[in-house]
């Protein structure tokens, strides 16, 4: 999916790593939520509070996932699942596009 419909854009973006990811929260009609961000060349590291799907882009990364003892490297066109209550850490080689899918059950 290229674009999403219907939805409402949170104005205010979401900053971490002193502007290494920068990010906009997308909500949408059934409760869900996703963000859309830019993560700059950098290491870091991520906690999840619920599960996530992390599609990147556009960008080239490594990845090392809850568990894992090996990174596994990611561009854009891929796509990795984070466990809740976990955390997960990144080596950005390249400007990276990516949408978060936070998987909540949806409101209402």
């Amino acid at each position: 999916m290229s674009e999403f419909k219907g939805v409402t854009v949170v104005k205010k973006a979401n900053v971490f790593f002193g502007g290494g990811v920068t990010s906009r929260t997308v909500l949408f009609e059934d409760g869900t939520k996703k963000t859309l961000g830019i993560m700059q060349p950098g290491e870091y590291e991520f906690t999840t509070k619920d599960a996530e799907i992390m599609e990147i882009l556009a960008g080239d990364l490594d990845v090392l996932l809850p568990g894992a003892d090996d990174w596994k490297p990611f561009k854009g066109g891929d796509a990795f699942n984070v466990l809740a209550n976990s955390s997960f850490k990144l080596k950005v080689k390249t400007l990276s596009d990516y949408c978060c899918s936070f998987l909540t059950a949806p409101q209402g």
